[in-house]
Parts: structure tokens; sequence; C-alpha cells
């Protein structure tokens, strides 16, 4: 018989699998760099899976409840919206955010919440020691006597203490920080972030134990480590925020247990992370006269839609280029709104600078908000305010026209009940009209 020749070690992706022949410092599949390692393969035939009696039969799946995956409230409202009514037993949660916007505030409440109850929470920090993390307690006010502060950084340990306390929910800050002794990498790498995971998520499957793992952020915004941790978890939330306001936005990019359209609203202060169930009053600015330059649409932030002014400032200029200054809104999107207002509706712009704004710090992405930069542009450059309680919601063409955005219905509901009586949208018209009916011209 002839000997089966061995197959030479080959290397393989641990971000996405792909295997290639030789080493490189970048997946030709996943275009992420440094996770190719080396891998040897087993000479002769691979070994084949053997069937097994399973210990649990299959069961028909109407007669299987849900009793057991039923949610229950945190008591913290606006994270039980994102939740989807609040957390469930035995689900893995993978919290994500930069540093600094508040993830460790918010969990630190959360634990304090449901300790409230009488459950018992483990809290396990491996970036901060136990009397750091008591010290953001006191400020927040979330000592409870069933809370339990941990500093492990040993994924051992960190089973000891679940063995040892039997918690109802788990909060680990963070899972780049835990290593387990049987891998051979540092804390943080694909591998050891990999087992960490898995290690934990095992256990909390077996104990019915909800548990809420937090996660670095790459420069990029996602979450640092291998791909195969958000496909572990059950809910994937992001908190999201600007440094220079406040207000903090919670969202779940996955959701197995509800829906990942809910955006929670927070504002952080001193004492800790507030619930703001109504940010409307939060970007626009109250004032008892119109203001030239200004305008209100509705956003759509998840399910939500929240008012947002838009103001815009124009100012003559002898330069050769005028500026165009944006915060809050896209500048390709006010540099075709120029073109178009200059084009169909023959005010000229490209002599003056432009400045556009919103209030609050939010930012609006969605095309809904055209018409209303649109009117603010051209109530700056007449000097004539719009007209008082009036919301505009559109998205401008290259031609002139204005077209039908999402959930127009519930976004002029929102304006009724909170006083804008006058609405400008698609039914207007073309932009021109829209603009007459919004100075009053």
């Amino acid at each position: 018989m002839a000997k089966t020749r061995a197959r030479k070690p080959d290397f393989v992706c641990t971000e996405c699998g792909h295997e290639v022949v030789k080493w490189v410092g970048r997946c030709p599949e996943c275009q992420t760099w440094g996770t190719i390692t080396e891998r040897g393969t087993p000479s002769g035939f691979a070994p084949r899976a053997t069937a097994l009696a399973p210990s649990t039969p299959a069961q028909p799946i109407t007669e299987i409840t849900a009793r057991g995956a039923s949610h229950y409230p945190t008591g913290i409202g606006e994270l039980d919206r994102v939740l989807g009514g609040g957390i469930v037993p035995g689900a893995a949660i993978l919290l994500s955010g930069e540093p600094g916007v508040g993830k460790s505030t918010l969990l630190i409440e959360t634990a304090s919440r449901v300790a409230a109850t009488g459950a018992t929470v483990l809290y396990v920090s491996g970036e901060e020691s136990v009397h750091q993390v008591r010290m953001r307690a006191e400020r927040t006010n979330s000592l409870q006597p069933t809370l339990y502060l941990a500093s492990e950084t040993d994924l051992g340990t960190v089973l000891g203490h679940i063995e040892e306390i039997n918690p109802a929910l788990l909060i680990l800050d963070s899972v780049q920080t835990v290593a387990a002794a049987e891998v051979d990498a540092l804390a943080g790498q694909p591998s050891q972030v990999r087992e960490v995971s898995s290690a934990v998520i095992r256990a909390a499957k077996q104990r019915n134990m909800p548990a809420i793992l937090v996660g670095h952020v790459t420069k990029d915004g996602n979450v640092a480590g291998p791909r195969l941790l958000e496909h572990l978890v059950d809910v994937v939330a992001h908190v999201d925020g600007d440094r220079q306001t406040a207000l903090r936005f919670v969202r779940t990019l996955k959701n197995r247990y509800g829906a990942t359209d809910e955006v929670g609203c927070f504002e952080m202060q001193g004492e800790g992370m507030r619930e703001v169930a109504d940010p409307s009053a939060l970007f626009v600015s109250e004032r008892e006269t119109p203001v030239a330059g200004s305008a209100i649409t509705i956003a759509l932030e998840g399910r939500r839609a929240l008012p947002v002014e838009i103001q815009a400032l124009v100012v003559p200029t002898a330069a050769p280029n005028a500026r165009r200054v944006v915060n809050g809104v896209d500048q390709s999107r006010v540099a075709m709104l120029l073109a178009v207002l200059e084009r169909r509706c023959g005010i000229v712009l490209a002599d003056h600078d432009v400045y556009v704004s919103t209030v609050g710090g939010v930012k609006l992405v969605e095309p809904s908000a055209d018409l209303a930069i649109a009117a603010a542009l051209a109530s700056a450059k007449s000097n004539k305010p719009l007209a008082p309680k009036h919301a505009i919601v559109g998205e401008v063409s290259l031609v002139g026209e204005i077209r039908r955005v999402a959930a127009e219905r519930q976004r002029f509901n929102e304006a009724a009940r909170l006083g804008f009586t006058n609405h400008i949208g698609p039914d207007a018209g073309t932009v021109r009209q829209a603009l007459a009916r919004a100075t009053g011209a």
C-alpha cells in the first residue's frame, strides 16, 4: 500500500477562514491585516464524525413554549426599548462604543437596577479595580448589597466567580482584557477573544444567565477582534455620541429577540446616564420670535421621530472661492442643494460664504432634510424668517422636485403633537413653490 504523503502546512485567516498557500500580511478575502496564521493539517485521511445518541430528543415546534425566553425589564426604560422589552434569560449581549462614551456608566446603573429587585449581579472589570468601580457606583447612586464586584483578567478565575456566586446577571467589562491561560496569545488577540467569549457565552447558556459583554472598537468604529464574536452573541448594541454634547444614543445592530430599528436616548450627566424619554426639545431652540435662516425638519431615529432645527448663515464674500462650512449634515448634499437653488429657484450663492449647522449636535444623514436645508438657505439669503410653526420634510431632486420620504405620516403626526400646525412636504409641488409657501411670498 502506497504511503500517504502528508500535506504541507498551510495558512488560514482567523477572521473569515480563507486559506492561502503562503503567509501574507493581509487576507485577500476579507482584507483584514494580521489575521493569517499557520495551520498544520494531519497526514492521511481526515477523521469522520460518528453519530451519537442525542441526550434530548428533538421536539415539534408547536409543543415548545417560549416561557423561558421572555423579556424581563432592567429598570431603564430606554435600554429596555432598544433590547425589545428587556433582557432575555441566557442571552449574550455585546455592547460596544468609543472610549469615554459612557458604556461602563450605563452598565453599572443597569446592574444596580437589576440588583435592586433582589437578584444577584456579578460585575467583572478587567480594566479597573473594584475601588474604582465602587467610586463610579457611588457617584451614580448605584450601590446595592446584591451587586458583586470583581477585578479579574483570567478566564478561569472569572468562571470560578460565576460558579461561586451563581449570579442572575453577568457583566464583563471588557472581553478584550480577559485572557485564557490555555491560549498562547496576548489578551485582545483574535484567538483570545474567541476563546473568552465562547466560554462565557457557554456558561450563560448552561445557567440560563444573561451576560453583557463590553467590546472595544477600532478606529473605524467596528468591534475589535474576530467577526465571530458578533455571530456568537444574541444582541449587538452600540453606544454612540458626540464628545462635544452630552447626548448619547444606544442602537442595536443585531437583535434575535426584537427589532433593530429602536433607539434609546440618554444624556450624560455628573450623576450618570439620565434617560431622555422625549428628546424633542434638545434639538430645537426656544425663541419667541422667528429669525431668518432657521428651519425645522422631522428626522427619524429608528422608529422615533424627532424635530431638528437647521440653521443657515449666508455672508457675502470677495474671495475667489466662497467657503462652505457644514456641521451635522452631509457636505456633498449641501453642495447639491446650492446648485439646485441656483438653477431651479434663481437663488445665487456662488459669491457668498455658506454656513449650515444643526442644533444640539445631532447628525442628519437621511435625505429627508433636503427641503429644510434649502428653506433655511433661502431664508438666510433673503433675510426673511420662515413662517412660524412650519415643519418641513422632503427630499430634493436635481430637477427641482420634492420626493416622498419614509414614514412621512409618522413625522407629521409627531410635528402636530409638538405644536407645528403647518406642514410642508412633497404635496407642496416643486422646490420653488415650497420655498414660496415657507417664506409666505
